[in-house]
């Protein structure tokens, strides 16, 4: 049955770039199972990856998942460790982005792109950002990961030259909606040229990276 359920995209990495990534919330363990057979030898991004799904697999398979629990992520196959120069910088405004930065950071690092990690810089404390500012303008990309009123991203679209993707998160007490007001703010920056992704999209906005990277 499960088998019958699923029909991977294994042509994705010639069209796109990309290989199929796999939201693993809502699939049965039996469905893991038959994504992962299915995949052979071949390699896949794992996001939205619980530990006790990981833990319920087969040994053998479960054997070769590179699992990260704060990001919820697993790298399955072989994965080649980056290397060169970081072109993207991530931007966290606080510790409780970090679920949402790291999905980003190793979703790039399963591309082969390293990038810098930055974090706990939001703007109740400007001087932190201010601190790294120069560090941060040096990368093409910056990848503004927030939640609240997400003002980080706006801030940095004021003070660099480069790309600045937001990533507006669900982090925040009651009027933060589920990181609804995130996103709203961020799509309404008057920073000019700032793009946003979906709240919680740390792996959409490393595709939009990634993208940019291959455009040029």
């Amino acid at each position: 049955m499960a088998e019958r359920d699923i029909k991977l995209d294994l042509e994705r990495r010639q069209r796109l770039g990309f290989d199929e990534a796999i939201l693993c919330a809502g699939k049965s363990g039996a469905h893991l199972v038959a994504i992962l057979e299915q995949a052979g030898e071949g390699s896949l991004l794992l996001t939205r990856l619980d530990a006790d799904a990981v833990a319920a697999l087969p040994p053998a398979l479960a054997e070769q998942i590179d699992y990260e629990p704060l990001s919820r992520t697993g790298f399955f196959g072989s994965v080649a460790v980056p290397t060169g120069t970081a072109d993207i910088a991530i931007v966290t405004a606080g510790t409780s982005d970090v679920r949402v930065s790291r999905e980003t950071a190793r979703t790039l690092a399963y591309y082969g792109a390293p990038s810098l990690e930055i974090s706990d810089v939001g703007v109740a404390g400007l001087w932190r950002l201010m601190e790294r500012i120069d560090e941060i303008k040096r990368h093409r990309i910056i990848i503004a990961v927030a939640g609240l009123d997400a003002a980080l991203p706006s801030v940095i679209g004021g003070l660099v030259p480069g790309l600045v993707i937001a990533v507006p998160t669900s982090t925040g007490y009651g009027a933060a909606r589920g990181g609804e007001t995130a996103l709203f703010s961020s799509l309404v920056s008057c920073a000019p040229g700032v793009v946003v992704v979906n709240i919680d999209n740390g792996y959409g906005a490393a595709c939009a990276a990634l993208r940019a990277l291959r455009g040029r």
